[in-house]
C-alpha cells in the first residue's frame, strides 16, 4: 500500500489547466522530488494533496483511503509562502502550531523546546518572532511543520532564500526524518538539492507529468556524451567545433555535450591542436539538471 497515491488528478482554473491528469505515488522511508519550472503545476498539485483545493477529476489516497479531515494531523506542510505571527514569542508560536495538529499544549511546548535546543535556538524561545533573522525564522517554521511528528511531510521550495549553513541544517534533518521512515515530498526547482536528496522524482511541466522514476535509473537512461573542460583562451575557438552538440559556458569552464558518435579521446586531440591552455578535461555523468533541461527547455549549442 502506498502512503500517498495520486490518480489521474486534474485541476482547472477557468480555461487554464494547472494540473493535467497527473498520477504518482510516494512511500514511507523516501524523499520524493516533485520537480518543475516555476508555474509548472507543482504548488497546485500540493494544494490538492493538502485538500486546500479539490481536484476537478481524479483521486488522492492517503494510507489507501480517500482524504479524511483527521489525516491532516498526520501530515506536516511547509508552504512556499512562509508565515509566522511576528509579535508572538517563538515557543508560543510552536505551541500554537502543535495545538492546531491536535497536540496538547504542554506536549507541544516540550517538543518545541527540544527542537529549539537541537537547532541552536534555545535562547530565542521567549523572544518575539520579529526579532529573529530570516534564517532563524525559517528554522522555526520548519520546526512548526514537523513538531507533531507527522507521517507525511510536504515541503514546497524549502531551500528558497536559505544560506549554505541553513541549507545544510535542513538537508541533515530531512535525511534524519527519512531514516525514521517518514514519507517526504520535496517540491523544488533546484536540481542540485533534488539530485542529492531524492531517490525518485516526478517532473511536471505545463501541468503534465513528463517524467517519473528512480534518479539513478533516469540518469542512465538519458546519459549523454559529456565532458567538463577548464581552459584559458578564446572560447569562440571551442564553440565552432562541429563535434559539439551544446555547451553550457561559465567562462573558462564549460560543460560540453558531444554528438553521440564522437569519441571523447578524439575530441581531446582536436582541442589540443587549438591555441588554448587546457587545465582540466574529464568525462561526467548526466546530471539531473541535464535531464530537466531536456524535458522542459532546450539549450542552444552556444549558450
Amino acid at each position: 500500500m502506498n502512503t500517498l497515491e495520486i490518480k489521474n488528478v486534474t485541476k482547472k482554473y477557468g480555461d487554464f489547466t494547472a494540473v493535467d491528469s497527473v498520477s504518482l505515488s510516494v512511500n514511507k522511508g523516501e524523499i520524493f522530488g516533485l520537480l518543475g519550472p516555476n508555474g509548472a503545476g507543482k504548488s497546485s498539485t500540493i494544494r490538492m494533496i493538502m485538500n486546500i483545493t479539490v481536484p476537478d477529476n481524479g483521486e488522492i489516497h492517503f494510507f489507501g483511503e480517500p482524504f479524511r479531515n483527521e489525516f491532516k494531523n498526520r501530515i506536516g506542510y511547509l508552504p512556499e509562502e512562509r508565515g509566522l505571527y511576528p509579535k508572538m514569542r517563538v515557543i508560543e508560536q510552536l505551541k500554537f502550531l502543535g495545538e492546531m495538529k491536535a497536540m496538547r499544549g504542554s506536549e507541544a511546548k516540550k517538543s518545541g523546546y527540544e527542537w529549539l535546543e537541537k537547532v541552536g535556538l534555545a535562547e530565542w524561545a521567549k523572544k518575539p518572532v520579529n526579532e529573529l533573522s530570516k534564517g532563524m525564522a525559517q528554522k522555526v517554521q520548519f520546526i512548526g511543520t514537523i513538531i507533531h511528528n507527522p507521517e507525511i511531510i510536504i515541503m514546497d521550495e524549502p531551500f528558497s532564500g536559505l544560506d549554505p549553513v541553513n541549507s545544510k541544517f535542513l538537508k541533515d534533518i530531512l535525511l534524519e526524518l527519512k531514516n525514521q521512515n517518514k514519507c517526504i515530498i520535496l517540491s523544488t526547482h533546484l536540481m542540485e538539492s533534488a539530485e542529492k536528496l531524492c531517490g525518485r522524482i516526478g517532473l511536471i511541466n505545463t501541468g503534465k507529468l513528463v517524467l517519473e522514476g528512480n534518479i539513478q535509473e533516469l540518469k542512465q537512461k538519458f546519459s549523454k556524451n559529456s565532458v567538463i573542460l577548464k581552459y584559458n583562451g578564446d572560447s569562440a575557438l571551442i564553440k565552432q567545433l562541429s563535434e559539439i552538440k551544446y555547451i553550457n559556458d561559465f567562462g573558462n569552464y564549460m560543460e560540453i555535450n558531444l554528438n553521440k558518435e564522437v569519441k571523447k579521446s578524439d575530441f581531446f586531440k582536436k582541442l589540443a591542436e587549438l591555441p588554448l591552455e587546457i587545465t582540466k578535461f574529464e568525462t561526467t555523468e548526466t546530471s539531473l539538471e541535464d535531464i530537466f533541461i531536456q524535458h522542459v527547455g532546450k539549450r542552444e549549442k552556444n549558450v
